[in-house]
């Protein structure tokens, strides 16, 4: 079976578990559990030879431990930088110490950690597979890692939850980080002190975990067939359900391993066995590859019935309703009706009928435009569909060619493109010659005072027509607009939409 096929079958929202290898397959800046401890003891030492010493000390049975290895290089990092203020690893020290100031203990071990691996420093080359992964963000549920960086949180806009935050957590649109996180270095696990205690403090977070395991489709990237974190979730999972069952049999065809294969460009799922040793040999799919465009893609054209941030959207709304209250303090008012054309239009409505009927017709033109950038991103044809179903007047700001690039059967499409050139073009004719400047840039905008604050945004505009600055400066601007709806940002994003994809 190949893998539009298997992800073809899924009849609800995958989770991914993400590993190191995809952080390695995208940043300059990721390390293998190996590599970032023997970085970490060439910076302090200057030489391999310490952290060979110390691996060879910590090798059992013919495997490395590379909790304890971890433990022997923080005790050795950390006792060093105490003996040297000033030296190299200065910055590690003041935060350390402005931490202490405030009674906040931090291992400076784990700190240079959290330094390593916080910038996202992504490879030139991957630009383009990383668009695609971006646009599978719409069918996964949520993600679990093991890994300290921010990739994932980045690429996909969900929510990082870490330690006790899970269990406190909205599931849809969240990523997991079982092993901490580089915002905050004192909840990174990585030394035996810190997997004993996650083990003794984490088993209602992996009852969590299990419930999500059970009830939806795993794809495991960034991680090898003998890796120690899939193995020991299995042998979880099977602890609490009886291997021969038909749940067993059901999650084990809800798991598929995608493990890295250089060149390779297999789409072909196979079955491999598990060896749990000593525990059982489970049987799961496996794709080995090294073109992840196929996987991406096969995630992202996943026709499910709603997308899973929607439901996040949903989940958020019963939250509401559960507390009596909005996040901003005004009172929820619950209406219960079959007649939904009776409500009002500012309502915020929940609509709970037959699994049949679940249908996108919550969009207007408004969320169109002040969602743009996440709705093109994720390719997400289910909502770009419901243009023809919306009113849009005559003499409303609406950006078409982008949408229309996803999803070329849109009946209004020809209309709204007229439309659409029509009012930039008379627009552009109306704004004052005081905003034909020949900057080359937003900044020189921003810093020119023939340009009054009232008319940066008619400068951008002009500029943006008449292709005198980059349009990635213009992406970026209109993204940190704080009122997208508002008529500036609304003629703004018209005109980057119809220069980016006309």
């Amino acid at each position: 079976m190949n893998i539009h096929e298997f992800v073809g079958q899924y009849r609800n929202h995958p989770v991914l578990f993400v590993g190191a290898g995809l952080s390695l397959r995208y940043l300059n800046n990721s390390f293998t559990w190996d590599g970032l401890l023997k970085h970490i003891a060439f910076e302090l030492k200057g030489n391999n030879e310490f952290y060979l010493d110390i691996k060879a000390e910590c090798r059992d049975n013919g495997k490395y431990d590379y909790t304890k290895i971890a433990t022997k290089i923080e005790q050795e990092f950390n006792t060093d930088l105490g003996k040297d203020r000033n030296g190299k690893f200065k910055k590690i020290n003041d935060i350390f110490y402005r931490g202490m100031e405030s009674e906040n203990y931090l291992s400076r071990f784990k700190v240079y950690i959290s330094q390593l691996v916080s910038e996202l420093n992504y490879k030139e080359e991957k630009k383009e597979e990383l668009a695609e992964l971006k646009k599978i963000r719409k069918n996964i549920g949520s993600v679990i890692t093991t890994n300290y960086d921010a990739l994932v949180e980045n690429v996909f806009s969900f929510e990082p939850l870490v330690g006790n935050d899970i269990l406190l957590s909205n599931p849809y649109g969240s990523v997991y980080k079982i092993h901490g996180c580089c915002t905050d270095p004192s909840k990174i696990i990585i030394t035996e002190g810190d997997y004993a205690q996650f083990n003794d403090k984490y088993e209602l977070i992996r009852a969590q975990l299990l419930s999500i395991f059970i009830h939806n489709p795993i794809i495991f990237m960034g991680y090898g067939i003998g890796d120690e974190n899939i193995k020991s979730l299995l042998k979880t999972i099977f602890t609490y359900i009886e291997p021969n069952s038909d749940n067993a049999e059901k999650i084990r065809n809800n798991f598929l391993l995608v493990e890295y294969e250089r060149g390779s460009q297999s789409h072909e799922i196979r079955e491999h066995d598990i060896d749990l040793e000593g525990f059982s040999t489970i049987r799961i799919n496996k794709l080995k590859t090294d073109d992840f465009n196929e996987i991406y893609k096969s995630l992202s054209n996943l026709n499910l019935p709603v997308s899973a941030m929607d439901i996040r959207k949903v989940q958020s709304i019963v939250k509401d309703i559960y507390s009596g209250a909005s996040p901003d303090g005004s009172s929820i008012k619950v209406n219960i009706t079959e007649d939904i054309d009776s409500l009002d239009n500012s309502d915020k409505i929940l609509v709970i009928g037959s699994a049949k009927s679940i249908t996108y017709e919550h969009r207007n033109a408004s969320s169109f435009m002040s969602d743009y950038f996440d709705i093109v991103e994720e390719s997400n044809h289910h909502l770009i569909r419901l243009i023809d179903k919306i009113n849009i007047a005559v003499t409303q700001w609406f950006p078409i060619y982008a949408f229309d690039l996803i999803y070329p059967n849109l009946e209004k499409s020809a209309v709204l493109k007229e439309q659409q050139r029509r009012k930039i073009e008379e627009n552009v004719a109306s704004l004052p010659c005081s905003v034909e400047t020949t900057h080359t840039c937003l900044q020189e905008i921003f810093k020119d005072d023939s340009v009054t604050r009232a008319n940066e945004i008619n400068a951008i505009m002009w500029s943006t027509w008449n292709e005198k600055v980059p349009l990635e400066e213009v992406e970026a601007f209109l993204k940190q607009m704080p009122d997208k709806k508002g008529t500036g940002y609304r003629r703004l994003l018209c005109a980057f939409d119809y220069k980016r994809n006309s």
